[in-house]
């Protein structure tokens, strides 16, 4: 019987909740979760990577075969890819090329059965950002990837509290708010609304994107509410002071930094 190449006491869910409990969370930018693709012909490996990857709030697309790595990757493009070297129908080094002709610039980790100094240069070489042979463990697996989150700047986390653009500054864990020192008081939903925006800064986002965001559903075209919710932010954030927060004429709006 063929045995996990993931070591036995690593795959057991008390330990693996354990360790991540003292590790902060990873977002997106915008605060959404990390989208990762995981590559691999191995229904028991990523049955238990993805099990692992979800105990870090990440969401997991899982593909057996490049043909469906290649359509999920145009689906939903990840923030980084898992990838083994040997699929069905192709080789991973040869997928990757392709994901780089889609103008990908997702970090990605090869995993292989082989251990040759040849193969980790060929994998490297070919735009893997790192490298991983099997058998391995989940621990190593995700600090490698949280390594890689990071050295891409396309990550935050739960340490990185504070968000600041311009004289505005917004903390997650206090949830404090001040412009230039001044101290501004908001409602929850005014505080999720403008860490979206301090999330996105310079990026126009639209009225559907802030209600899909902000209010997690669709008011059925009550967009109208987010409209509301801006003019209460401009009087608080805006007030007697250089504009942050400007409307984009049949798109939505954008917050700047003050000139």
């Amino acid at each position: 019987m063929a045995t996990s190449p993931i070591s036995d006491e690593l795959a057991t869910t008390g330990r693996r909740r354990a360790v991540l409990a003292k590790l902060p969370r990873m977002y997106r930018p915008d605060g959404s979760a990390i989208r990762v693709l995981l590559v691999d012909d191995e229904v028991v490996l990523t049955s238990l990577v993805s099990l692992a990857l979800a105990y870090e709030g990440w969401t997991v697309d899982v593909a057996h075969d490049g043909a469906s790595a290649l359509q999920s990757y145009r689906a939903e493009r990840p923030d980084v890819v898992v990838l083994d070297i040997m699929l069905p129908d192709t080789d991973g080094v040869s997928l990757l090329r392709q994901l780089r002709e889609l103008e990908d610039s997702s970090p990605t980790l090869f995993l292989t059965a082989r251990d040759s100094v040849d193969d980790r240069i060929i994998g490297l070489t070919a735009g893997g950002d790192d490298y991983m042979t099997k058998p391995f463990s989940l621990e190593e697996l995700v600090a490698r990837l949280r390594g890689l989150l990071r050295r891409s700047m396309m990550t935050t986390s739960d340490e990185d509290s504070r968000i600041i653009v311009g004289d505005l500054l917004l903390d997650e864990a206090s949830y404090e708010v001040n412009r230039g020192g001044d101290p501004i008081q908001l409602t929850t939903t005014e505080f999720e609304l403008l860490r979206y925006f301090m999330r996105n800064p310079r990026r126009v986002l639209s009225r559907a994107q802030i209600l899909d965001r902000v209010w997690n559903y669709d008011f059925a075209g009550k967009a109208s509410i987010v409209d509301l919710y801006v003019s209460y932010l401009r009087k608080k954030i805006d007030a007697n002071r250089p504009s942050m927060i400007h409307t984009v004429r049949g798109v939505g709006y954008v917050l700047r930094p003050a000139e």
